[in-house]
């Protein structure tokens, strides 16, 4: 017998898939480096949502969905025994209609910041996607991370300087 979900929990969650699934998979994908485990990780943190009798239904439900999902991602690497970062360079850069000479020049910066990206530790690099990826702020970034307010700003700070230094050197920027 399956249980009964009531209509304005099945419009929420489609309304929150609708907004949030995008991200949540980039973001697991990220973690765990296979696009099949993070579609599945995001699938069971929107199952997760519908169980969840205390998921929250105001604008709190963004940094919900992404603790879940982190949390199951990481779930999943700890029954892997590894911890494997994604390899950024594999992820493809959207743009709209360069000539030939933007694309290139686009893809070249692309992966020389991916790169810059790739030689941060794990935790500002998380930090500073939740930042600039998907535009959370350092209170919320912090209920999806565990770390403090004040630990998030530190480390967001943190790893800009670290880029800013290796594009300074890189020649990227002046």
């Amino acid at each position: 017998m399956k249980p009964h979900v009531d209509d304005n929990l099945t419009q929420r969650v489609q309304a929150a898939m609708g907004a949030h699934e995008a991200p949540l998979v980039r973001y697991a994908t990220r973690m765990v480096s296979r696009a099949e485990t993070a579609r599945d990780i995001v699938q069971d943190t929107f199952l997760k949502m519908i169980e969840a009798e205390t998921a929250p239904t105001d604008g709190k439900l963004p940094a919900w969905l992404f603790t879940v999902c982190r949390n199951k991602a990481l779930d999943v690497l700890r029954k892997e025994k590894r911890m494997n970062l994604l390899n950024d360079n594999e992820q493809a850069i959207a743009a709209t209609d360069p000539n030939p000479a933007e694309a290139v020049e686009l893809g070249e910066t692309s992966c020389r910041v991916l790169d810059a990206l790739a030689q941060l530790p794990p935790n500002q690099r998380e930090v500073l996607r939740l930042k600039y990826q998907n535009e959370f702020s350092y209170r919320q970034i912090a209920e999806i991370t565990g770390h403090s307010v004040s630990n998030v700003g530190f480390l967001i700070h943190t790893g800009m300087t670290k880029l800013r230094r290796q594009f300074k050197t890189g020649g990227m920027i002046g």
